[in-house]
């Protein structure tokens, strides 16, 4: 199936009027997952969980993973919701202004209009940064207002080679005394990719933004089963990170799983294999 045909985006406008891409695949009413006993909805009827896609930094929700998840979670029956960062793939702006709250709001804003009652977060790279900082937002809100129960939406995260507070740890402080001087003078670095011919920008605006969400130093409880998924031959995000943020999570169902011979993408066939495994059990808790 081609889901660059089968599945056409959808436009949701943001309060500024950009207009970012989603796809959402309704769940069905057959498949081996549908079949399956559904979760009580917070007292408003029964409702399966479905799945939210947050993919990476520079990073489509048509990309090898998010397809195979969709087309995964038509064969189970399940829903699915995958959608594009401003300045990403089929949404709107310039990928030179995202920053970290822009993208957040924007996962926020999915959560709550397209994404269909009890969700399942699965982020991968930056991604699941955006899947923590969600839920970090969704946990101070529901300390300081009886009103706000989106929290209670999320039954389980499924992260993958979590990039959590990329923009310090992995950019600004790995980066040589010149590029940073580099970045404060003009306000871009073009930084080399190993994924692409073209260097991509980093702005100064992403990196003093991203100071507004680092987690690191902090501990909160998800509220949640998390499952954390990263490969040991990781050379853009360093697995020992994914062991400090178990430390990170106040929570005792947090589970870390370490692919020998997994790189970033984990995305061959057997890592999906492991993938949809690693969501079936969340799903069927």
């Amino acid at each position: 199936m081609n889901s660059n045909t089968d599945h056409p985006p959808t436009k949701l406008a943001m309060p500024d009027g950009r207009r970012i891409s989603y796809i959402r695949l309704a769940p069905q009413a057959q498949g081996p997952k549908a079949q399956m006993p559904t979760t009580q909805d917070n007292g408003e009827g029964t409702a399966r969980p479905e799945l939210m896609w947050m993919g990476g930094f520079r990073s489509e929700m048509r990309g090898g993973k998010a397809d195979a998840l969709h087309e995964w979670c038509a064969a189970q029956g399940l829903g699915f919701t995958r959608f594009d960062y401003s300045g990403h793939g089929a949404s709107e702006g310039r990928f030179e202004d995202g920053t970290i709250s822009r993208w957040l709001e924007e996962t926020e804003t999915i959560f709550r209009e397209v994404a269909r009652g009890p969700q399942i977060l699965v982020g991968s790279s930056m991604g699941a940064w955006l899947a923590l900082l969600l839920m970090h937002r969704l946990v101070g809100r529901l300390a300081g207002s009886n009103e706000d129960d989106a929290l209670s939406r999320i039954k389980g995260a499924v992260l993958i080679a979590p990039a959590w507070d990329m923009t310090e740890r992995l950019m600004w402080e790995p980066a040589p005394d010149d590029i940073r001087e580099e970045l404060m003078e003009t306000g871009v670095w073009h930084r080399p990719s190993a994924y692409d011919d073209q260097p991509y920008p980093i702005t100064r605006a992403l990196i003093e933004d991203g100071r507004k969400h680092l987690i690191g130093g902090t501990t909160f409880d998800p509220g949640c089963p998390v499952r954390i998924l990263h490969g040991l031959k990781d050379a853009d995000v360093p697995w020992q990170g994914s062991v400090t943020l178990m430390e990170l999570l106040e929570a005792d169902d947090v589970r870390l799983t370490l692919i020998k011979d997994g790189e970033h993408r984990l995305s061959r066939d057997k890592d999906l294999r492991l993938l949809e495994r690693t969501i079936g059990e969340l799903w069927e808790r």
